[in-house]
């Protein structure tokens, strides 16, 4: 595990408990007479180093020092991704482990040093939802997958934010001692083997981009408060003086979404709210919205969160 100052500290332990998870039952059945793997938790520097929770952490020796070989690279994000990614030794260090380690994979932010170092061109990658964004628009000829919890290309992978780098070490535990192991892991740690649905579900859904034109951004805010309508792009470009052609033209192409698109992301954002801070009906949350009925709303839910709405109330209910 590849650790630098200001790195998220769940992004470095949970990986280590998945992996340290996998010999402890490997042990407790007498699957193998030794464990599975050897841990290693390395720095440039090496000794101390705060992570961004403030919490020290004790590095095990110092890149120079690693002269066994890798079998699997671990990169952590954080905070401190942004200074890390300066570090012309570490990205170096990065590309050339990178050639002999068996796999190499990154958790959250860390995607950033793993494109920095020219390994994820032109290939799919993951990040934390809120740097999905960032790491398309500096290394455009990465594929950003802004949705999944962790993505496998070949043999480098990266994960979504935080407790994903804990989904995706289950998998290549998995991969190693197979599904019995990692399942058994997984119950341990009081995770599910596979989460159902992908980030979207936790991250703030961007409806569409804002507009220059007043008269865009005009019918936009109309359209968000009076979703429970029935909301046409022919409405829509009445209340802009348009064409429904002429809209639909302008509306893509100051925001990047087609009107349809933008009307089921807002009603999905609204149903939302309405299932994190109300008790109201499933099925009163879907006409307040615009869906019409609560299988047209579940099938937008699956569609965009990969979550059904009743399981979305059930994880993020704040009442």
């Amino acid at each position: 595990m590849l650790g630098f100052p200001g790195a998220q500290v769940l992004d470095i332990t949970g990986p280590v408990e998945i992996f340290k998870g996998a010999n402890d039952v490997l042990a407790r059945h007498e699957i193998s007479g030794k464990p599975a793997y050897k841990l290693t938790l390395a720095t440039r520097a090496g000794g101390q180093f705060e992570t961004t929770s403030g919490i020290r952490l004790v590095a095990d020796c110092t890149l120079a020092a690693l002269t066994h070989p890798i079998d699997t690279l671990l990169i952590s994000g954080g905070d401190g991704v942004r200074e890390a990614i300066r570090d012309k030794a570490l990205i170096r260090f990065i590309q050339q482990a990178s050639k002999k380690a068996r796999r190499v994979a990154s958790v959250c932010s860390g995607s950033f040093l793993l494109a920095q170092a020219g390994l994820l061109d032109g290939r799919r990658a993951a990040s934390h939802w809120r740097g999905c964004d960032l790491l398309a628009k500096y290394f455009p000829k990465v594929t950003v997958d802004r949705d999944a919890l962790y993505v496998r290309d070949g043999k480098f992978s990266s994960s979504a934010g935080v407790t994903a780098g804990m989904d995706l070490s289950l998998a290549l535990v998995a991969e190693d001692c197979g599904q019995r192991v990692a399942l058994e892991v997984a119950k341990d740690k009081v995770l599910f083997m596979i989460r159902s649905g992908g980030q979207s579900q936790f991250s703030t859904h961007l409806m569409a981009g804002s507009p220059e034109s007043d008269r865009l951004r005009m019918v936009m805010n109309w359209a968000l408060e009076n979703l429970h309508i029935d909301i046409t792009v022919e409405v829509l470009a009445g209340r802009a003086a348009m064409s429904p052609r002429n809209f639909a033209r302008a509306f893509a192409r100051e925001t990047g979404a087609t009107p349809a698109r933008f009307i089921e992301r807002a009603r999905i954002d609204a149903a939302r709210r309405k299932l994190e801070d109300s008790r109201t009906a499933v099925d009163m949350v879907a006409a307040d919205c615009g869906f019409g009925n609560a299988e047209r709303m579940r099938r937008a839910f699956h569609r965009h969160l990969g979550v059904a709405p009743n399981a979305y109330r059930e994880r993020f209910q704040s009442l």
